[in-house]
């Protein structure tokens, strides 16, 4: 062991009674040593969780990227009807614009936000994280953006087809 050091401590009083009864007298300094090695082993130390945490980072996003490349080369399939879209949904806002969607394939943000009675700029944002996350999640993106003309709707959300039961 390396040098020592002194240092003083107060506890309990109760606490010091029951350290008098159960320790020797000339035990009791290698007692409470020990006794602070033991706890510091099992604390972590905090730049190492920090590691860890950055390093779990890196593993999902590099893990999110690698299932981005297998779904554009489609080599990651997807059973109709087994992923499960209102997985990606954080309230219960989020449900109804999924719910929409899937029974009419697609809207716009004004269509979404009068049938939800509240602003088209909420919607717009759900939509979008909706969309991030599931890209995050799956590689594609559940729901899509398309500006053109589409089934006599510009400017629309759409549910991704292969997500979807038919």
């Amino acid at each position: 062991m390396n040098e020592l050091r002194v240092i003083s401590v107060k506890i309990p009083d109760e606490v010091y009674k029951e350290m008098v009864l159960r320790v020797p007298e000339g035990e009791r300094s290698n007692f409470i040593r020990d006794a602070i090695i033991e706890k510091l082993q099992k604390t972590p130390k905090p730049d190492k969780l920090l590691e860890m945490e950055q390093r779990l980072e890196k593993l999902e996003a590099e893990f999110s990227q690698m299932r981005k490349y297998l779904a554009d080369l489609e080599l990651l399939a997807y059973d109709k009807g087994k992923i499960d879209l209102h997985a990606f949904c954080t309230d219960e806002l989020d449900h109804k614009i999924i719910d929409y969607l899937i029974h009419y394939k697609g809207a716009t943000t004004p269509e979404l936000a009068e049938y939800l009675k509240t602003n088209r700029w909420l919607i717009l944002n759900r939509l979008r994280k909706i969309e991030k996350t599931s890209q995050k999640q799956l590689g594609k993106s559940i729901i899509t953006y398309y500006p053109g003309e589409k089934i006599g709707k510009k400017k629309a959300w759409w549910i991704n087809e292969e997500f979807i039961e038919t």
